[in-house]
């Protein structure tokens, strides 16, 4: 099985290795902070717990899933794969650091992927020696159930490395969806302005975020509201993403609303941080 390297051990990086190492990878998963990586290792056995619960897992698979994940925090663990996704913070300073770091350290033919959700794939594959073997694999949270994989080409990723992605996903038993490096992609760039427009509906007082969500659920079948999302995904998440769009696309239906920006100010995030347009147990 081909050796993967995840970089960021998160939500997002702690449910990427969960994946791959159950589809039989061997995954070294690697982020600077130990504590980090305690505490995903027990996210990846409590959800693999879960599994086994549903019966969608058999009772000795978990402790063999967990075996093929080695963790740490020095980068020379990602040398020997394949691939590695970064899933790192959504800072483009940390993320072109990383590539470049990853570029001098791994083999030459290793694919170097970000599982970014905004930032351009073309810009990150500038600051390596092999464009052509740069690209996005941009997962949706929660990565063990959710099917979706949006591969990202940037202006010079190879055929060849988008069909081994595209291949990979597909083994997973997730969709690869193949797209252009524009900002947003087509996830965000059509689900934040639908959430930016929930939230204007709110500062507006068109409706209370209750009533928003409920038209959305029953009215179009969404499984969750626009407001309810927007505090699941995080709204200082929420806010970069339209940072991007705005600035790479230059046109002002992406402007942030501002009581998004009055929110993320006051350290209101959503479920995190236990207050967004809903109130949460911490």
């Amino acid at each position: 099985m081909t050796n993967i390297a995840v970089i960021g051990s998160g939500t997002m990086g702690n449910g990427i290795a969960h994946v791959f190492a159950q589809h039989g990878h061997p995954v070294a998963l690697i982020d600077v902070s130990e504590a980090a990586l305690a505490k995903a290792m027990a996210t990846i056995a409590k959800n693999l717990d879960r599994q086994v619960k549903k019966g969608s897992l058999a009772p000795e698979a978990p402790a063999e899933i967990l075996g093929r994940i080695t963790t740490g925090s020095d980068f020379a663990l990602a040398s020997n794969a394949a691939l590695v996704v970064e899933a790192a913070s959504e800072n483009p300073v940390i993320k072109f650091d990383i590539f470049a770091k990853l570029d001098a350290l791994c083999g030459p033919d290793t694919i170097l992927a970000s599982n970014t959700s905004s930032i351009s794939i073309t810009e990150i594959a500038a600051k390596t020696k092999r464009p052509a073997q740069v690209i996005g694999m941009h997962f949706m949270n929660p990565v063990p159930v959710m099917q979706l994989v949006e591969v990202i080409r940037g202006q010079d990723t190879s055929d060849a490395c988008t069909k081994t992605v595209m291949e990979l996903s597909t083994a997973l038993g997730k969709t690869p969806v193949e797209v252009n490096d524009y900002p947003g992609f087509v996830s965000n760039r059509v689900l934040m302005p639908m959430i930016n427009e929930a939230i204007f509906c709110v500062f507006e007082g068109v409706a209370t975020p209750e009533s928003i969500d409920t038209v959305m659920k029953l009215g179009m079948a969404h499984p969750m509201g626009p407001l309810a999302l927007a505090d699941f995904i995080g709204l200082d998440v929420c806010l970069a993403i339209l940072g991007v769009m705005h600035e790479g696309l230059g046109d002002d239906k992406y402007r942030a609303c501002p009581l998004l920006k009055r929110m993320v100010a006051a350290g209101h995030l959503g479920r995190k941080s236990g207050k967004g347009f809903y109130t949460y147990e911490k």
